[in-house]
């Protein structure tokens, strides 16, 4: 089957993401969305540690150690870009300032329950951050993953194992197997990678996928 690599997710996340949105990108995966969307869409990135008007990151020898991300990476201020504290910033995330979040995930349930802060598992100590106020505060939140983990194991389900991080607030999925959009009816194909087909996909998902719609 086609996987595709994490950059390649990103640059497919980057081509939904709509001209003058307001948008927070989570840490990891989602921070690399930012330099896949095209240069005819302005697009306001928010940083949860007090950041509005993220740029991209600093050339080489030029890094100002005052200026990272939440993900403890350097970044640039662009034109008009602000800086605030914290109680400010959770509450444009908290309000329904943010046209959409791009968050990673553990697991995802076909109600679009997000689990992406625990796995019951103690090697990993439990990191919420500023999660469950983007999955609920957003407007929109789009989930970038890995369709199953290392081992094999479907992480899209029937219902999460793992600790939510909210509930029913996942509107699509992109994977490095297709793209799933969370709908009344359960999940639904919007698109399948390279040769990959629905039978394929769907046996590495545990929950059931409905066909794309034509």
């Amino acid at each position: 089957m086609m996987r595709l690599k994490p950059a390649e997710i990103a640059e497919r996340v980057a081509q939904d993401i709509p001209d003058g949105a307001y948008v927070n990108l989570g840490i990891g995966m989602p921070t690399m969305v930012a330099n896949y969307v095209s240069d005819d869409r302005q697009v306001i990135y928010q940083s949860e540690n007090g950041i509005l008007g993220v740029g991209p990151a600093p050339a080489p020898g030029e890094e100002d150690p005052d200026l990272i991300n939440a993900g403890k990476q350097f970044v640039t201020l662009l034109p008009g870009g602000a800086y605030f504290d914290n109680a400010e910033s959770f509450a444009m995330m908290r309000g329904g300032h943010l046209d959409l979040a791009v968050l990673g995930a553990f697991q995802v349930s076909e109600k679009g329950d997000l689990a992406n802060w625990a796995t019951n598992n103690d090697t990993y100590p439990p990191a919420v951050g500023g999660a469950m106020d983007l999955a609920v505060g957003a407007k929109q939140v789009f989930v970038i993953m890995s369709h199953t983990t290392k081992s094999g194991e479907p992480k899209i389900l029937e219902s999460c194992n793992y600790p939510l991080t909210g509930a029913a607030v996942v509107k699509r999925i992109y994977t490095d197997l297709a793209v799933l959009d969370v709908t009344d009816d359960g999940l639904r194909v919007r698109q399948l990678h390279g040769d990959n087909t629905f039978d394929e996909v769907q046996a590495l998902t545990g929950a059931t996928l409905l066909p794309a719609q034509n």
